[in-house]
């Protein structure tokens, strides 16, 4: 597959979930793994989180959006793609780095799911003891 040389590329994670964000100069149309961002996002709240990178840059109507997303749940899925919708904003355009470190879009949430122990029934959870 060939990419366009004048794509930008930001990649985001969250959890288990990987986002491939890529931007072109375009009229605003945002199409995440093949669908509309209210198709695959039906959350409102969640459509606003991912695009704030966009209000707070004010360049949604400059670029169109395509994004991969696979693993993880609907709301990690979110949160990759707007760390990796951040990063591509801020390789497209240095300036805007400060901004969005400040707001916190460009901070990556490190926090995974603890695995799980021998003899234990979870990562943490015992199992049910028994008195006799």
């Amino acid at each position: 597959m060939k990419r366009k040389v004048d794509d930008i590329i930001g990649i985001g994670r969250r959890k288990t979930a990987v986002a491939a964000v890529r931007l072109r100069k375009g009229k605003g149309k945002i199409n995440i793994n093949g669908k509309e961002i209210n198709e695959y996002f039906v959350s409102e709240l969640q459509r606003q989180a991912i695009l704030m990178p966009f209000e707070k840059s004010g360049t949604a109507k400059n670029f169109d959006m395509i994004v991969r997303v696979k693993g993880g749940g609907i709301q990690a899925q979110g949160e990759a793609c707007r760390l990796g919708l951040t990063r591509a904003l801020v390789k497209q355009d240095e300036a805007l780095r400060s901004s969005m470190k400040e707001a916190g879009f460009l901070t990556r949430d490190p926090r995974k799911k603890e695995r799980k122990k021998y003899g234990l029934a979870g990562a943490r959870k015992k199992y049910q003891h028994s008195k006799r």
